[in-house]
């Protein structure tokens, strides 16, 4: 079974089940939104982790596919994820509902009914949902036949930040109307209690070792701090990502090199759903809609069965990681007492002891290989050291290639990063010590770095240069999060201070100089690049902030250790502001559509995504005001982008690095000497915690 298969046997779990019933379709009228009630699938948009989609799907998905299990539904039909309260729900047809999660008052007409049991609504009749109670955060409507949308990408789970899925990608509203497919009686009154979750206000999560973990990263004080906190739940948490509160790291490193000054970032990675995020000093839980892509390291990993948990943990409630064996772990596909819900603890006798480290190898005499544990459900293969070298990505590149032409039965998603190559899996079809040995064996029949030729384009984008938007955002994390920040109040003289330049006016015609390389799509989600520059004379390093802005402007352009991004949407964020550009992610394209000069998959239909891996940008500059037309157009569907078809010849890279070797090393020493001054004086101010 290749991906596109299975991504298509686990789209059939969408799928009404069982002999559909005489009564007429049921159209649900929307009395009352709720606070935040969204339409969700399960499993969510799967297939897209390496172009910045998030699954999204329900944060609770035992809670979800329990509710539409008892209805007679396929445990992923679209239904109702309620966050702090649910709605108030009108019905045209008598229809079977299921309320499922936290604890909250649920009525039909204004007769009190319990959740976990299959209620039938008549004709005209009204479910009213109300506030959660706790513990937990987030309550379930499930429908039976499931709500009927257009799906986006194969799914119609909403994504709000991308604005879409669902109910055109809001949440619901006043006065909308939601269609039922056909559907059956309930197979069951209620849902076992046995099979129920239990909620509370202290957590156990179960956890597997790595990705990135001690002595390398963290010290082993560290990790035995991780493993032995409690946690609290900061308020400032969505469906993203859980923000927990709690000690700061000691840091086996001094700081992240070229990828940036902080010991907590490293060369941008791939991310699982349910990993430990340190974004600086700052512990966050990766949710559903969080980021494919990102370059802090992640110490431990939230197992697939336990990640429901996220979607009831409440901002002031406890947390605490529990290692265990990752062959131990529950399977996500069970929902009865196998999945270990109905206990309040986690019941370990220890993790795997191995640091994440699942083996270590030598792929030719100049490049070792390290695969490392990325949670019970995928493997993360990382190619040589710590620094910032095109062989690498070129590595990566000949694997990602290889194993999508290979078709391997299992594998669900493969997500390039830097130096590195994320693999999910279905357990079980194919284990992990069984992916292992196909990597080895995948090893033997990879070609030379120095074969590499791959597809180029030359993409010429606007940039306006220290946009007023990126500006607004700078001032918001000043006055909402810290305002005495070493990159406070101007990112752009930070970087100037970071790279020993004489004046900002040479960050200007660094960045305007520059030819920069995409290794990396959806870095900030929807098809947003991850860039180098080719040149390593124009490659400005610089940190991310600390802790991260909980805003940034769409299509904002940043820099982070010696990297460029270009944010797809709204969201958080921590790269250093350089300016802003259009949008990289098209709404009006998508699988069905077509639109000439799109990039395609090989079935033929258009992508939303506007770069591709190896495509190489280069700025041209704008007015703020210009900038907001061209903008305009791309959103009404008119996108004017130039591009030069071309390629990239790793050999022909490597003969310009030889030749030039010299005014590379005096730029690298200018600008070494700079970074150590900057981290000197951090270490002064505090903003270090290593000696």
């Amino acid at each position: 079974m290749t991906i596109t298969e299975l991504s298509a046997d686990r789209l059939a779990t969408r799928t009404t089940t069982g002999a559909a019933c005489a009564e007429p379709d049921s159209v649900v009228e929307v009395v009352r939104p709720g606070m935040l009630t969204t339409v969700q699938d399960w499993p969510g948009r799967t297939g897209y982790w390496h172009v910045g989609v998030p699954p999204s799907g329900p944060m609770d998905d035992l809670s979800f596919r329990l509710g539409n299990r008892v209805l007679g539904n396929a445990e992923g039909a679209a239904g109702l994820e309620c966050t702090l309260g649910g709605p108030a729900l009108k019905f045209s047809a008598p229809t079977w509902v299921c309320v499922t999660g936290a604890p909250t008052d649920v009525s039909v007409d204004g007769v009190p009914a319990e959740q976990w049991r299959t209620i039938q609504v008549p004709a005209g009749g009204v479910l009213d949902v109300g506030a959660v109670r706790g513990p937990g955060m987030r309550c379930y409507v499930l429908l039976a036949g499931g709500i009927q949308l257009p799906e986006y990408l194969g799914s119609t789970a909403t994504f709000t930040l991308g604005r879409f899925g669902g109910s055109e990608g809001n949440a619901l509203r006043v006065g909308e109307s939601l269609t039922l497919g056909p559907h059956r009686d309930p197979v069951a009154t209620a849902v076992p209690m046995d099979d129920q979750p239990v909620l509370s206000k202290r957590w156990e999560l179960a956890v597997t070792e790595g990705p990135h973990g001690a002595p390398e990263f963290f010290t082993r004080a560290d990790f035995d701090t991780i493993l032995g906190t409690d946690y609290a739940v900061h308020f400032n948490s969505d469906r993203t990502g859980v923000r927990l509160i709690g000690p700061k790291p000691e840091w086996a490193r001094t700081d992240g090199g070229e990828a940036g000054l902080h010991p907590s970032n490293i060369h941008d990675t791939p991310y699982s759903v349910g990993a430990l995020d340190f974004t600086g000093d700052t512990p966050i839980l990766l949710g559903p809609d969080g980021p494919s892509l990102g370059g802090f390291v992640c110490p431990v990993t939230v197992v697939a069965a336990d990640r429901w948990k996220l979607g009831q943990l409440s901002p002031g409630d406890a947390v605490r990681f529990v290692p265990i064996r990752s062959e131990r772990a529950a399977s996500i596909r069970e929902l009865g007492t196998g999945r270990r819900a109905n206990w309040p603890i986690v019941l370990s006798a220890g993790g795997d002891g191995d640091d994440g480290i699942l083996r270590r190898t030598e792929v030719d005499d100049e490049t070792g290989v390290t695969y490392r544990r990325a949670g019970d459900d995928a493997v993360l293969v990382e190619y040589g050291t710590m620094t910032l070298d095109l062989a690498l990505r070129a590595r990566v590149h000949a694997l990602h290639q290889h194993l999508l032409a290979a078709g391997v039965r299992g594998v669900t998603e493969l997500t390039p990063g830097i130096r590195s190559l994320q693999i999910r899996v279905d357990p079980h079809i194919l284990p992990v010590p069984t992916l292992l040995d196909l990597l080895a064996e995948a090893e033997q029949h990879l070609p030379a770095a120095d074969q590499l030729i791959v597809p180029s384009r030359t993409v010429h984008l606007p940039l306006s240069w220290d946009d007023p938007s990126t500006r607004e955002a700078i001032t918001r994390y000043m006055h909402g999060v810290r305002a005495d920040a070493p990159w406070c109040p101007w990112n752009i003289e930070f970087i100037r201070r970071m790279n020993g330049l004489a004046a900002v006016a040479d960050v200007y015609d660094t960045v305007f100089g520059a030819e920069y390389l995409v290794l990396g799509l959806g870095d900030v989600y929807l098809g947003a690049p991850v860039a180098t520059p080719t040149d390593p004379r124009h490659r400005l390093v610089t940190t991310k902030y600390n802790p991260a802005r909980t805003w940034t402007p769409q299509n904002a352009v940043g820099i982070g250790g010696a990297y460029l991004c270009i944010y797809g949407m709204e969201g958080p964020g921590g790269y250093q502001f350089v300016g802003r550009t259009t949008q990289v992610w098209n709404h009006h394209a998508g699988p069905l559509a077509g639109r000439p000069g799109a990039d395609r998959h090989p079935s033929g239909d258009e992508t939303p995504w506007l770069l591709r891996y190896f495509d190489r940008i280069r700025w041209y500059p704008v007015e703020a005001d210009e900038l907001l037309d061209l903008r305009a157009d791309f959103a009404a569907g008119n996108v004017q982008v130039r591009a030069e078809d071309g390629e990239f010849r790793l050999a022909d890279y490597r003969k310009f690095l030889a030749d030039n070797d010299a005014s590379i090393t005096d730029f690298r020493t200018t600008q070494a000497a700079a970074f150590a001054a900057e981290r000197d004086s951090w270490r002064l101010a505090g903003e270090l915690s290593t000696g």
